[in-house]
């Protein structure tokens, strides 16, 4: 498995990875959408993994000066528990932590158990928060 930025070439494998992985995101979140804004804000933090030129998994991670942030990790359902979702999460810590990033924050549904406990065994721990968002379009 290989852990490497992302290109512009990925759009199509990336789009079809999040389709199977997120089916039931919302209109905001799509793909084609996400790609673009990332590409224009840290786009050094956007990640795929692959295996044999095949992209198996991504990860976009963010970095505000203050927290760092995880996003859209996702693994196809056929690749998962091989270790390439703790192996892009721990690239993207790497990373975080070489910017200067002291904690780093992530989301996961409340219906998500497994993913929960994905992170648990990664030294996340689920903390008293209150997550809230606005829809700005």
């Amino acid at each position: 498995m290989n852990i490497r930025p992302y290109q512009e070439s990925d759009a199509e494998s990336v789009s079809a990875l999040w389709d199977e992985v997120f089916p039931n995101n919302p209109s905001h979140s799509n793909p084609k959408l996400v790609i673009s804004q990332k590409l224009a804000v840290q786009p050094e933090l956007f990640f795929v993994a692959e295996i044999n030129y095949v992209i198996v998994g991504t990860l976009m991670a963010g970095y505000d000066g203050h927290r760092g942030w995880l996003y859209t990790v996702a693994v196809s359902p056929q690749y998962q528990r091989q270790s390439i979702g703790s192996n892009l999460v721990q690239h993207a810590e790497r990373g975080l932590i070489a910017m200067g990033c002291l904690k780093i924050n992530l989301q996961v549904r409340v219906s998500n158990a497994e993913v929960v406990e994905f992170y648990r065994k990664l030294g996340y721990l689920v903390e008293e928060r209150i997550s809230m968002g606005k829809l700005v379009t």
